[in-house]
């Protein structure tokens, strides 16, 4: 298929060289496409453009030295077939057409503007790297109280993301964390508190996380939503893994069971069948306040909006409780003023991520995403020539890895409709010649040296080796390094940062 092969040398580094296996005959007049963000987004969209055209040249840029973005750091520990989808991102990884940047900046290190002078199509894929604030008063902590810390950054902790690593927090001096939020992340949270170490050890969550977590005195986790039963966010499949563990699962049973039967909530789950079957669930593994008498709790708490942590005599939460106006579908929360106060050690936030805008990229501050149709960037109601974006970018931080791969698909089929009418070659990027539509990306590169400080696959596939190794020594599935210097280390070199 790839005609006469021959190694090119992509780098030489302390004595050894990183190659990768082309086709010469294969790359010529060969279109070039620049994916920034190695997580599901960018290698959904990669995997997609590769299946659909042969002729291409694709480069992926990552911020952080390993691939994969959410999938590593993101999916909980215990998650294991989650992360599946991470041989189908190997096989493309490994293309003898595409190429890996990690520990590479866009927007720092390297502009968009530099990418679109030499790629004939630039994807946005790089996710939401922030998180939503809760806006009340107190949540930044007080004289060495930690306040609300993102649950965000709490799961890259534990996941071993290496600038997550010295998060702030308190596990020791209350017996109970509040999280704000209804959704799936808010409940990994909550299983990771309450869950046995004996279970946890068995995971790829990292030695450090779980000796914080044999110190820890949570008990009692308070998961707290400002709606009611119908309008949770996460899945059955997450409250099932809540009723495996040895902890009593607290609610308020009259009010799931009202909000259930009344005759706007009986229409309303006769098109919803799998939130119905989580309120069964829900129903069937619960109790009231007044029967619980294990040593571990969730509490799952509906109607309560956040007003503001107070700091006197330790660290309470104070929220407002509200009442539901409108059909089940559209809700809204309306506060009674009424406030009921939750101590803790700490509150954790998981009430939505966000996006963050790149330089010379269109974006809606509103919306957090690139304004786009069909995956093709927009400005002023036009398409920005050989501009696409994929995933979380693109729609927001909804859905789960298949939702992400559909959509990334949708980007790339458009991609590939564009480059087949030829509507965004660029010049400088394609090329008849062998040699000259990727010398003119390589100069770039030297140029704003990401030659030089970025890791490649082959790197990653040595730290990912050692990982292992670790792990099956440990009974684990791997053992995460949790700083860039370890990983340097590894592949035997050093970078600038």
């Amino acid at each position: 298929m790839f005609g006469l092969r021959a190694y090119v040398v992509t780098r030489v580094r302390h004595g050894f060289v990183n190659q990768r296996l082309f086709s010469t005959n294969h790359f010529v007049g060969a279109a070039r496409v620049a994916v920034v963000g190695g997580g599901a987004a960018g290698f959904y969209t990669a995997a997609r453009v590769l299946a659909k055209t042969s002729n291409v040249g694709i480069d992926i840029f990552e911020q952080q030295i390993p691939p994969y973005g959410l999938v590593r750091y993101g999916v909980a520990p215990d998650h294991l077939e989650v992360k599946n989808c991470i041989s189908k991102f190997a096989s493309v990884a490994m293309d003898p057409r595409v190429r890996y940047f990690g520990n590479t900046r866009v927007g720092t290190q390297i502009s968009v503007s530099d990418l679109r002078s030499v790629y004939d199509a630039v994807v946005l894929a790089y996710g939401a790297s922030e998180d939503k604030r809760l806006g009340i008063g107190g949540e930044d902590g007080n004289n060495g109280r930690v306040g609300v810390v993102s649950a965000r950054m709490f799961v890259a902790w534990y996941n071993g993301l290496p600038e997550a690593q010295d998060l702030h927090m308190d596990l020791t001096s209350h017996d109970t964390v509040v999280i704000v939020g209804h959704g799936n992340v808010a409940l990994d949270c909550a299983r990771i508190l309450l869950a046995p170490l004996e279970h946890l050890a068995r995971t790829d969550i990292t030695n450090r996380a779980l000796a914080v977590l044999a110190q820890s005195n949570i008990r009692r986790v308070e998961m707290v939503g400002r709606r009611g039963p119908l309008q949770v966010s996460f899945t059955t499949k997450e409250l099932r893994e809540m009723t495996k563990l040895d902890v009593d699962i607290i609610c308020d049973r009259d009010l799931v069971e009202r909000e259930c039967s009344s005759p706007e909530g009986h229409a309303y789950l006769l098109h919803k069948r799998p939130l119905r079957r989580m309120m069964d669930v829900l129903l069937k593994h619960s109790v009231r306040p007044e029967d619980a008498q294990k040593e571990k709790q969730f509490h799952l708490r509906f109607l309560m909006s956040p007003a503001e942590v107070i700091y006197s005599g330790g660290q309470s939460v104070r929220f407002q409780t509200n009442v539901l106006e409108g059909l089940p579908e559209s809700a809204r929360a309306v506060s009674t003023n009424n406030c009921v106060d939750v101590p803790c050690a700490m509150a954790l936030r998981s009430v939505g991520y966000a996006s963050m805008a790149l330089c010379g990229v269109p974006f809606d501050n509103v919306r957090r995403i690139v304004p786009n149709i069909a995956g093709r960037v927009v400005q002023n109601g036009d398409a920005v020539r050989g501009m696409y974006v994929a995933g979380w970018l693109k729609r927001g931080p909804v859905g789960v890895i298949a939702t992400t791969m559909q959509d990334a698909y949708r980007t790339a089929d458009a991609l590939v409709m564009d480059l087949e009418s030829g509507s965004i070659r660029n010049p400088l990027a394609s090329s008849t010649s062998s040699t000259s539509s990727t010398s003119s990306i390589d100069a770039m590169l030297a140029q704003t040296r990401v030659a030089k400080t970025s890791v490649s696959y082959d790197d990653w596939l040595r730290i990912d080796a050692h990982e292992i190794a670790v792990g099956v020594a440990h009974n684990k599935p791997r053992e995460k390094l949790t700083s860039v210097n370890e990983m340097l280390d590894v592949i035997g070199c050093s970078k600038d940062q």
